[in-house]
């Protein structure tokens, strides 16, 4: 049994991923859960060393600390305000006014805005 299972350890880990974002599971935590779960079936099976697991905090806190993540929030929560306030409506709409005469011109105004 545990070779069967060894031999289909990466097409359990895709259904197991599948299952997760299907019950309903945001994809990031499905991905977290599902793939420290393998690992730790991994290790039981013998197929992984227990001390690659500890690089597990090393590689959290390098992505954690990287400063250029930051642009995806903000870029988001700017977006947001943007949509709330009505200000990217006003905007498209005059530049769409400025460039309407120009071939292109809303493409224009998108990528301004």
């Amino acid at each position: 049994m545990t070779e069967l299972l060894k031999h289909n350890l990466a097409p359990l880990l895709f259904v197991g991923l599948i299952v997760g974002m299907g019950i309903g599971y945001p994809a990031a935590f499905s991905i977290a859960a599902i793939g420290l779960g393998f690992s730790v079936l991994g290790i039981e099976l013998g197929l992984i060393r227990p001390d690659f697991m500890g690089n597990l905090t090393y590689q959290l806190y390098s992505v954690v600390s990287n400063d250029l993540l930051l642009a995806i929030p903000f870029f988001t929560l700017m977006g947001a305000i943007l949509e709330r306030s009505g200000l990217a409506e006003d905007l498209l709409e005059g530049f769409g006014q400025l460039f309407g005469g120009l071939r292109g011109g809303l493409s224009y105004a998108v990528i301004i805005v």
